[in-house]
């Protein structure tokens, strides 16, 4: 019962925002001393997918995560204490509201117009924030970005550079295969190309070709807006004392589960901590 009331804990506190002293903890199984924060969810990917699918990849490596939904709490204060920077949300927010979740071209006629406010999108990074992150990797820790975190790049110039590249668009939902384009590193060696049923996220790559790890491509043959078949799908290398990892696949946990991504996301995570 006292699992129970701890879940039903946890829920509450993500459903109503975390802060930098209220972070939701995941025991790992494990015994590593290693420590990470992830920062999950927005408009577009609810947080509790995410917790729960990164639960499964966290818990067999022994590392003790903690989750927030807090952008606004990412600071150099609260970075020190953690070994691992794992973002998987995009780089907007709307202060002024919106109609809901999803995004349906119906749902508008559900409200009244003069409900609401006109509903823009605003970034929530600011330079002080990609500042410490790209202090916190040049020291020495590990970076792991996730799917449409590439988004933040858009407006921040720091981030984008530690991260490597930036978010171009993406169709929706359709099958594509991630071909593993570099088998000797430490994170795709021994992993298999896979089929996934995702977002194929489109993405400009910023550093140099050797550190690319895998593309997408969708072999029906299928364009996006003028951009082809393929992208960039993963990237790794060094950067300054510290390591950085992108992986673009992850719309959801379907996506996040297939078991060639599944163990690409524990190398991945591995791989930034410098245990392998």
């Amino acid at each position: 019962m006292n699992q129970f009331f701890q879940a039903i804990s946890r829920r509450r506190a993500l459903a109503s925002g975390l802060s930098a002293t209220a972070l939701l903890t995941n025991q790992s199984r494990g015994q590593s001393k290693a420590r990470a924060l992830a920062l999950i969810g927005d408009r577009y990917h609810n947080p509790d997918y995410i917790r729960v699918a990164l639960d499964k990849v966290f818990a067999p490596l022994g590392v003790k995560v903690d989750y927030t939904i807090s952008y606004d709490s990412i600071s150099a204060a609260l970075l020190k204490s953690y070994d691992l920077f794992l973002v998987l949300r995009d780089g907007m927010i709307w202060p002024a509201g919106y109609l809901g979740p999803d995004a349906y071209p119906y749902q508008p006629g559900f409200e009244n117009k003069s409900d609401f406010p006109a509903a823009k999108p605003e970034s929530w990074i600011t330079d002080e924030q990609g500042q410490a992150i790209k202090d916190f990797v040049n020291g020495g820790k590990g970076f792991y970005a996730l799917h449409n975190s590439s988004h933040i790049s858009v407006s921040s110039k720091t981030y984008r550079e530690v991260m490597g590249g930036a978010y171009i668009g993406h169709p929706t939902l359709r099958p594509f295969k991630v071909r593993i384009t570099n088998h000797d590193h430490p994170i795709t060696s021994g992993i298999q190309d896979f089929i996934v049923n995702d977002e194929q996220h489109y993405v400009a790559y910023d550093k140099d070709p050797k550190y690319l790890l895998a593309e997408s491509e969708n072999i029906d043959g299928l364009d996006y807006d003028g951009h082809g078949t393929k992208s960039m799908a993963a990237w790794a290398y060094d950067y300054g004392k510290g390591r950085v990892v992108f992986t673009a696949v992850g719309h959801t946990i379907h996506a996040l589960w297939v078991q060639q991504h599944l163990e690409l996301q524990k190398r991945a995570i591995r791989w930034a901590l410098k245990e392998i």
